[in-house]
């Protein structure tokens, strides 16, 4: 062979690699999918390289599957599982052992970013003396190939963690904003009640709800309640409560005719999802009477003389279609 016949042949050799460096370039900047970029990647290696047999091991959010494997159907997820192949830092021959857990499979290209290991490609059926065999040049070329790849699937996975960060942000900050109109640091002043409060959340936002306000015959309502779970549906769900409190508690004859009203309404609500707990608690200044509901919430104190709890009431609200029994203390 000539030297302008070897030139020629190393011209076209670098063609083909640049064409396809910008196919598989042109997919990623094209957001295609990664069923896509791996056809692609497919069709290259073993449609345009001859790769006759392979397996590409890539790490994922989900731990480590195999990405793509063609040229045999054995289960080698079930046997990769759990290998080390850390000590594998550039193109190698599989050494003995690592060959009889992959049978047939001869040379092992580590795709690392980072100094991190993102998959490792295995690659069998390669000629007996592998140090002539054609595919040996080529080498190099696939750990790029495969790098570009893999490092463009994890891109792909940090992109989408990133906004489902940024999604999450911005359910907290308007769950935050809701949470804050559920937890008034400033109450009515009049000339029979003295209310203050101190409000810690132990997350961010969450479904914790109290008030005090006065109703259009004199009296005065206290309450406090917290639904279960946290973030921005817990915070929907406790808003929605508080909008039909003050709507029923107007209308309502009795107290336990109330509860059995928003009782159903978290039901509709939830479907059984999520439960309120919930104390409710109705001052006549007039009589100078307590009249209360406990939910399930914790049994607030009453000092006079001694000390009362103030547990008389129900089970918690949405737990069951109709609450059994309802205690007005």
């Amino acid at each position: 062979m000539d030297k302008l016949t070897r030139l020629s042949e190393r011209l076209q050799l670098n063609k083909f690699k640049l064409q396809t460096l910008l196919e598989i370039t042109r997919g990623i900047n094209d957001n295609l999918p990664i069923s896509q970029l791996v056809a692609i990647y497919r069709g290259i290696v073993e449609g345009e390289l001859g790769l006759t047999k392979l397996v590409l091991y890539s790490s994922t959010e989900n731990g480590w599957r195999v990405l793509l494997q063609y040229g045999d159907d054995t289960d080698y997820l079930s046997q990769l599982d759990g290998t080390d192949f850390s000590d594998y830092k550039t193109i190698s021959v599989l050494n003995t052992e690592d060959q009889q857990i992959l049978t047939g499979f001869d040379v092992l290209i580590p795709v690392l970013h980072h100094r991190k290991p993102l998959a490792y490609l295995f690659i069998g059926d390669v000629d007996d003396d592998i140090s002539i065999s054609p595919i040996i040049k080529h080498m190099n070329f696939i750990q790029t190939l495969t790098n570009i790849l893999v490092v463009s699937i994890e891109n792909k996975r940090l992109m989408a963690e990133s906004l489902r960060q940024e999604r999450i942000r911005r359910e907290l900050e308007l769950a935050a904003e809701m949470q804050s109109m559920l937890v008034p640091s400033v109450f009515e002043v009049n000339d029979i009640l003295e209310v203050d409060a101190l409000y810690y959340p132990h997350q961010e936002v969450g479904g914790d709800y109290y008030d005090q306000f006065r109703l259009p015959s004199g009296k005065e309502v206290i309450c406090i309640a917290d639904v279960s779970g946290k973030g921005i549906a817990a915070a929907f769900l406790m808003a929605n409560f508080q909008a039909r409190l003050r709507a029923q508690i107007e209308i309502a004859q009795t107290l336990d005719e109330l509860i059995h009203q928003l009782n159903k309404s978290v039901v509709d609500a939830t479907q059984g999802d999520r439960f309120i707990t919930f104390f409710l608690g109705v001052y006549d200044p007039s009589s100078r009477e307590l009249n209360y509901v406990n939910a399930g919430h914790n049994p607030p104190l009453l000092l006079q003389s001694e000390i009362h709890w103030l547990g008389q009431g129900c089970m918690e609200l949405g737990m069951l279609d109709e609450i059994p029994s309802i205690q007005v203390g």
